[in-house]
């Protein structure tokens, strides 16, 4: 069953997930990034060449051609997935093939709409059963500050 966890009040979104995918990467999972905005993928894509002078993130997005192969996918479409570590969920609606892959992360801004859609996904993941966990990441940033 697919471990679901809730990353609460998280400043930028991108630049976190960004974090998230380098994190991932580095342990050598592979990474699925989902959103119905393909704006907001394209400035995923954009700020993953650039967040880190030192980090290389192996990253490709719907159309390209090294899709198949890409350990890190951006994507819209369900048929775009090849691989199942991890989805994280950058949408205001669950991901409708999240039940695939091993892990989600489900993040959570700061603004109101924002938080009243993820409290929708939650009971919507929590009456299908599957266990929830979650981190508010403010407050984590403030306890190692």
């Amino acid at each position: 069953m697919t471990q679901i966890d809730f990353h609460l009040n998280v400043e930028d979104s991108l630049q976190y997930t960004c974090r998230l995918i380098r994190k991932a990467w580095a342990s050598g999972s592979k990474v699925v990034c989902y959103s119905e905005d393909d704006q907001l993928l394209s400035t995923l894509d954009d700020l993953l060449w650039t967040f880190s002078p030192t980090d290389f993130l192996p990253h490709a997005k719907r159309g390209d051609p090294t899709l198949p192969n890409s350990p890190i996918v951006l994507t819209s479409h369900g048929d775009d997935v090849h691989h199942h570590d991890l989805l994280i969920n950058l949408d205001m609606q669950w991901p409708p093939f999240f039940a695939r892959f091993d892990r989600l992360i489900e993040i959570v801004g700061l603004d109101e709409d924002n938080k009243a859609k993820a409290r929708d996904r939650y009971r919507f993941y929590k009456e299908r059963g599957y266990a929830l966990k979650t981190f508010d990441i403010a407050n984590l940033q403030r306890q190692r500050a």
